[in-house]
């Protein structure tokens, strides 16, 4: 039997295709020469040879050349702080900081009152220092930086006493231990898995001691048999001793969100005014702004991490800086963040406003699909209060012949792409991460999805 991929026309053939050419109209010819070549590549790998319409392929791949890989979606799986898509939407304000920044020269470095060069150190300081009570604050690329930045200023080839119960790994398969190692202080464990107390920290001070460090569990939960010192305690040790604490709380909560439910998740401010020397959390989770890292602490302590060489390799970009202190300034009216920080409102949904926004996603939603509201619940995701319950109200699609993996498949390809759960054999949207805005766009994408299947649908 004759291979058919001994048959495959040349690059320049393929090129002079009348389909083909026409895409030199609209792409650079580089980029329509790269995809033709894939194109071929790809069929002289395959068994089954050449593909049906090459034209086809060949503008698929072009497409996936000339495209953005960075895209918005609309995220319809009711996990607020979603990693995978970006965490935390940014308030209107960020935008808007975001583009005046953006779109010409800004002050990032230059003193308009002096007419000299300033420092960016300086973007963000006073705000973090209002809102959590700190002496002083400075901002980072982000909260795994803010901690390497904070161990080496404090505790360069000395010992940093951390519980074993806190020896986690974060998200991008992180661990502690070796970001502590990275930073060039040595680990020194104390306690046990569940079990730590101030006399473990305590009995293991000695003159090699240059920190403690205690990091929130944040993506997980320990109950039962458990132990912690309370945060006053492991104060007064440090204190009584000379040595700092560091205090690392993860998600940048800034207020208190136990009225919704949402209770048990460490707060910046309490975290200050318990003694931490450093408190250190991330901007673009709880809080709501930008991937950041924030340190907020003792005027000595902080001023030691701005002058720290790792300072400069570990520092925010202008647009991060823009959109972290328009995000903070929101915080000066705890009612106007609560409404206008796209994770704080989407937190604090209540469940009569999910099931009207339900009913109202599913009358957009083609009638094919059979669009049922039925409860369920969201995520607040980001390692942020994991073992919290958000009630919610879904939207249920039957997906039919096209089978809800294949439906939610069509869905993540179309333009915008729709991010959707798939459960008990049905697509599944969640309107609390979805703006009403985009319920049409739904629609139109669950109707485009519909049509690219040919008519697959429930009999």
């Amino acid at each position: 039997m004759t291979d058919p991929r001994r048959a495959l026309p040349s690059v320049d053939h393929l090129l002079r295709e009348p389909a083909i050419a026409a895409l030199l109209d609209g792409a650079p010819r580089d980029a329509v020469v790269a995809a033709v070549r894939d194109t071929v590549d790809a069929a002289r790998r395959r068994r089954a040879g050449p593909p049906e319409d090459w034209a086809d392929e060949v503008r698929e791949r072009l497409t996936l050349r000339t495209g953005r890989s960075l895209r918005p979606v609309l995220n319809a799986t009711g996990v607020v702080l979603h990693t995978n898509l970006g965490r935390a939407p940014l308030a209107r304000a960020a935008l808007d900081a975001l583009a005046a920044v953006g779109a010409g020269y800004s002050t990032l470095e230059f003193d308009l009152h002096a007419g000299v060069r300033g420092s960016r150190a300086d973007h963000c300081r006073a705000l973090l220092s209002e809102l959590t009570g700190a002496e002083d604050g400075l901002a980072v690329n982000n909260a795994a930086g803010g901690l390497v930045l904070a161990l080496n200023t404090s505790a360069v080839g000395r010992e940093v006493l951390i519980s074993r119960g806190e020896l986690i790994e974060i998200g991008g398969s992180f661990r502690i231990p070796e970001i502590l190692e990275k930073s060039g202080a040595r680990l020194r464990e104390v306690g046990t898995t569940n079990r730590t107390h101030l006399s473990d920290y305590r009995s293991a001070l000695s003159g090699e001691t240059g920190a403690i460090l205690t990091v929130h569990r944040s993506n997980f939960e320990q109950r039962g048999f458990v132990a912690t010192p309370a945060p006053a305690e492991i104060a007064e040790l440090a204190a009584g001793t000379g040595v700092p604490w560091l205090c690392d709380v993860g998600s940048g909560l800034l207020i208190d969100l136990a009225p919704w439910g949402l209770g048990g998740e460490p707060r910046v401010p309490d975290a200050v005014a318990a003694g931490a020397a450093v408190v250190i959390f991330s901007g673009d989770k709880l809080l709501g702004g930008p991937q950041a890292g924030c340190l907020a602490g003792r005027r000595e302590l902080v001023a030691g991490c701005r002058a720290n060489p790792l300072a400069r390799a570990l520092r925010a970009d202008k647009l991060t800086l823009a959109a972290l202190e328009a995000t903070l300034a929101l915080y000066r009216d705890p009612a106007l963040a609560l409404t206008e920080i796209p994770v704080l409102a989407m937190l604090t949904r209540t469940p009569a406003e999910l099931a009207a926004q339900a009913g109202r996603l599913a009358a957009a939603c083609p009638a094919e699909l059979h669009p049922a509201v039925r409860p369920g619940e969201s995520a607040v995701g980001g390692g942020s209060f994991p073992g919290a319950v958000l009630p919610t109200t879904l939207v249920a699609l039957d997906a039919g012949g096209l089978g809800p993996d294949g439906l939610a498949l069509r869905l993540r390809l179309g333009n915008p792409p729709v991010v959707a759960r798939v459960g008990d054999g049905r697509v599944l949207l969640d309107p609390r991460t979805l703006p009403p805005s985009a319920y049409g766009e739904i629609g139109a994408a669950l109707r485009h999805a519909l049509d690219l299947a040919g008519g697959q649908r429930v009999p």
